[in-house]
């Protein structure tokens, strides 16, 4: 591969499958999806400014290797974009052994299958473009890139449960996710401010899914989420920690089955459970339902108290980031959480906050709270370079 060939980041979902074309310098080309698919799947593609590249739609039983199948053939006969060469893919877990992102073999790929037990749902979505690439695709190199790699500096005792030896031995332990965003986040913050990445950060990763990453001279020693991304905070459908004695009551119970109990969980609590009305953070800031007032509540109470389980793994707290979808665009949100990190000495500029745009905390505050927009995508785009561009020395 060469500096001229195009990079393709895949990120692929439930129903749907986000995507960006970098090219020369990892300059972004174009970001589109792939969404509603197995309903009525449709394809929108944009340029960096907006401009509208593509819309279509197919009939419902289209398959997802036709959907992707016609998308990449479609993205590799622009004009004016550099010729496709290699594909990086989100995948949620790499567990203990996957401690950065591989190019994919059939080996690599079997390992990763053999986590799916501990992703059931997020797992199989993350690989199954990569089986379907691998075949329609051959000649286009695939890279893995694994949210669960950038927590792998956690300290030992961070990554355990207090289980016994044979089940942690099987895989029972802390993965963390999110990493792709934490290690971008880490890397921005070294740009904007080095002497504040090499102290005590929290980022705050607050989205549909949510949780907190404790870091230490720009590295993860702590981070909400452990087992599964069900784990930590309060999501927009996801409960976050819960007593394991309830999942025992609902099974026992209440009769639930594992697949009920899965569902409930991920798809049925969380922002959308407690309220009844929603999983979207504004549609519950602009109700005036008491259930809305309730989850929001409950949110901001995991959060700032999350915060300072972190701020004690770190021993202080120096900078707190705000990330990803609420974190960038909710003052109200960042403004609820920052009240109740008060005690920390955090003091918000209301101004600042409301512009959402870097440093948001008073000149006094002794906590500095920035905002800074996320790029998981772009962090795919640099780890798939790193394997598939030739080095040079300068």
């Amino acid at each position: 591969m060469t500096d001229t060939d195009g990079i393709l980041v895949i990120n692929a979902g439930s129903s749907s499958v986000k995507f960006a074309l970098y090219g020369a310098g990892l300059a972004l080309h174009m970001k589109g999806e792939l969404e509603s698919i197995g309903t009525a799947p449709r394809l929108s593609a944009t340029k960096p400014d907006g401009t509208l590249l593509l819309q279509r739609a197919w009939v419902k039983d289209t398959g997802l290797h036709a959907l992707l199948t016609e998308t990449v053939d479609w993205i590799d006969a622009q004009p004016d974009t550099a010729r496709l060469a290699a594909v990086g893919h989100r995948v949620g877990i790499g567990g203990l052994e996957h401690t950065g992102p591989e190019i994919v073999t059939p080996a690599i790929l079997d390992k990763l299958k053999s986590l799916i037990p501990l992703v059931p749902l997020h797992q199989p979505r993350n690989l199954e473009p990569i089986e379907l690439l691998a075949k329609s695709h051959p000649h286009l190199t695939q890279v893995a890139c694994f949210d669960t790699a950038f927590h792998r500096t956690l300290p030992h005792v961070a990554q355990q449960y207090g289980l016994p030896a044979d089940i942690a031995a099987a895989g029972a332990q802390r993965y963390g996710f999110h990493g792709l965003s934490y290690e971008y986040i880490s890397g921005r913050l070294a740009e904007l401010d080095p002497a504040a990445a090499q102290g005590k950060t929290i980022v705050a990763h607050l989205g549909s899914g949510a949780s907190l990453c404790a870091l230490k001279d720009g590295k993860s020693i702590a981070t909400t989420m452990g087992f599964s991304p069900l784990s930590g905070l309060v999501m927009g459908t996801r409960p976050g920690d819960l007593d394991p004695g309830l999942m025992i009551w609902l099974l026992r119970e209440r009769g639930m089955s594992i697949d009920q109990l899965e569902a409930m969980l991920y798809h049925d609590s969380g922002l959308k459970g407690v309220s009844g009305i929603s999983n979207d953070i504004r549609d519950l800031l602009a109700s005036a339902e008491p259930k809305a007032a309730e989850a929001i509540a409950l949110f901001v109470y995991k959060i700032v108290t999350e915060i300072g389980a972190l701020s004690a793994a770190l021993g202080g707290l120096d900078t707190l980031v705000f990330t990803a979808g609420i974190g960038e665009h909710s003052a109200d949100i960042r403004a609820r959480i920052c009240a109740g990190c008060a005690w920390l000495g955090l003091r918000l500029s209301p101004d600042a906050n409301t512009r959402g745009d870097g440093v948001i905390t008073a000149p006094d505050s002794r906590v500095t709270a920035r905002v800074i927009p996320t790029n998981e995508e772009l962090m795919v785009a640099r780890h798939t370079a790193s394997l598939t561009l030739p080095r040079r020395d300068d």
